[in-house]
């Protein structure tokens, strides 16, 4: 209904307008003098104002200046009303920016001619002002609840449907999706194939599941889906691998093709939780717990993933001091050439006792120092001791040995890698033909260009470089040609049943014939057993590390082999 205001002091006038226009179906308020007439406005936002002009006090004139002045009120209509009809009185009200003037007494026609006229006016000038702005509200409603990228809801919405859906409280599921080898696939090929890859897993599952979930992007790799009115677990886990082997298809990114894995944590309600927040919460542990196991691609959440997590914090926050409270030392355990069965050479490896939790495990602190960016001033305190150890033996016994250490691909990724990398070999006075950088198979596989360029200025100072690992990465035999390395070792996994598996004895013969014919020297870790030893050199291993040997020592305890010249 159209809002009238009629700002007029004359009783009787004020009257007869307001039951006219109340007649023709207007819902009209009044106001006895100007001041009221303002605060009125500024109110109840009228579509037009019909105001006398001759009043005491604060006169229709400054009632015109006051509401062009405010922006709420400066787009409303205004009609003059006055007794006199000075041409003067017209040219004054119009420059004020009136729209219309009525000279009384003025006929009922006259009247709703005049308002007829400004609304119209009033609609055509400002509707195209109207649709912009609901077109502009309907881009921050976009903005506000979809992802701008997949089109996918994104949190804030997720939320809220999450939050509709336990209130039928019934049995629902919320998955958490995460993408293994996300950030290899933006460094390999760049940030626009991994938003390709981004849309793509977002239309599969769109495609595919749309029907039976809601389903949101959270932010990077990160997908989340609901599955409202649950009857168990077992259609779950159904949907859960429907969903793993749909992902798990390769994708056609501007023509270059990959495959990635998914990981999918999984909550449910009211088991795990009864708010949107909680549940979410617990899907994420879910998923992050899967990191943690061989094999799982997904996992339901359970109260002692909190455990585990609470623990995890700990570690992370004791890690954080650490290194200032000189907590971390190296041991060192032997390589042993298999032909004369003597040391060559010790790979360096870092131990953290901390004085309340005692001895904490590598595999519990270094994916937390790799997650945090600590394994960067961690990495370098290392590769300094080892490298101030390494050059101790060799001025105290006059021992060349290598000493191998492990990089991370944080660490080996920093801008100024390598000029750190001179600098410890420049303060420690090693020879750095004695110094051997060791990186995974799925780190020199990131960003291959780069790594090339990397490893070509390390070799070029003298430092070795050995590919740890190998075997699990699946590098191209085309790539690792390409590479400045000198060493290969064969991860554990192969060593470990390599006298009742024949795949991994396969395997190991096939990575020594390799390294042979590319004159690559190849170093087996975890050898324990005399058995897998004789195979080793039956079939050319170069050297050898493992417990079989020794295990892991400190340094003083290293030194004490070397002296007593131990052999195999």
């Amino acid at each position: 209904m159209t809002k009238i205001l009629v700002i007029e002091d004359d009783p009787t006038v004020r009257t007869l307008i307001t039951k006219l226009l109340k007649a023709e179906g207007f819902d009209v308020i009044s106001g006895t003098n100007g001041q009221t007439g303002i605060q009125l406005a500024q109110a109840h936002d009228p579509d037009l104002i019909i105001c006398d002009i001759m009043m005491p006090e604060f006169d229709g004139y400054e009632v015109l200046v006051q509401l062009r002045q405010n922006p709420i009120t400066a787009r409303i209509p205004f009609i003059f009303l006055s007794a006199k009809a000075d041409r003067t009185d017209l040219r004054q009200g119009m420059e004020l920016g009136a729209d219309d003037y009525l000279t009384k007494p003025f006929k009922r026609t006259e009247l709703l001619g005049a308002i007829a006229a400004r609304l119209e006016k009033h609609t055509a000038i400002t509707q195209p002002y109207i649709d912009e702005m609901r077109r502009a509200a309907q881009n921050l409603n976009q903005l506000a609840y979809r992802d701008p990228l997949t089109n996918l809801a994104n949190r804030i919405a997720f939320h809220h449907t999450l939050q509709e859906a336990l209130k039928a409280q019934q049995m629902v599921a919320v998955l958490c999706v995460n993408l293994d080898g996300f950030k290899a696939i933006n460094s390999h090929l760049g940030y626009l194939a991994g938003d390709l890859l981004l849309q793509a897993v977002a239309d599969r599952l769109s495609h595919g599941f749309s029907k039976h979930c809601a389903i949101a992007r959270l932010g990077s790799d990160e997908f989340s889906l609901l599955l409202s009115d649950v009857a168990n677990q077992r259609q779950v886990v159904e949907v859960v691998q429907q969903m793993l082997h749909t992902l798990s298809e390769p994708y056609d990114l501007d023509g270059q093709w990959v495959q990635v894995q998914a990981r999918i944590g999984i909550a449910l309600y009211p088991n795990d939780g009864d708010s949107p927040d909680g549940l979410l919460n617990q899907a994420h542990t879910a998923t992050r717990y899967i990191k943690t196991q061989r094999g799982n691609r997904y996992q339901f959440y359970t109260l002692e993933m909190d455990l585990l997590e609470a623990e995890r914090q700990l570690v992370h926050n004791r890690l954080n001091t650490a290194l200032d409270h000189q907590q971390f030392q190296i041991h060192y355990q032997p390589q042993v050439n298999l032909v004369s069965g003597r040391i060559i050479g010790a790979e360096a490896l870092l131990r953290w006792f901390e004085p309340e939790l005692g001895w904490i495990s590598p595999a519990r602190f270094i994916p937390i120092a790799e997650e945090t960016g600590l394994i960067v001033s961690i990495g370098q305190w290392v590769l300094k001791t080892a490298c101030a150890q390494a050059k101790q033996w060799h001025t105290r016994n006059g021992m060349p040995l290598r000493i191998s250490v492990n990089l991370s691909a944080r660490q080996f990724r920093q801008q100024n890698f390598v000029e750190m990398v001179a600098e410890v070999l420049q303060q420690t006075e090693l020879d750095p033909d004695l110094l051997v950088l060791e990186l995974t198979e799925t780190c020199v596989m990131e960003d291959v260009e780069t790594t090339i360029v990397t490893l070509k200025q390390l070799q070029s100072m003298g430092v070795h470089i050995s590919v740890d690992d190998f075997g699990t990465g699946y590098s191209s035999l085309n790539y690792l040609k390409r590479f400045p390395i000198n060493t290969l070792k064969i991860d554990q996994s192969f060593i470990q049943d390599i006298m009742v598996d024949t795949n991994d004895a396969a395997i190991a013969k096939a990575i020594i014939a390799m390294a042979q014919s590319l004159q690559l020297k190849v170093i087996a870790e975890g050898v324990e057993t005399a058995e897998q030893l004789a195979f080793l050199r039956q079939n050319g291993c170069y050297a050898m590390q493992g417990f079989f040997f020794s295990q892991p020592i400190p340094g003083e305890d290293f030194e004490q082999l070397l002296l007593a010249d131990k052999r195999l």
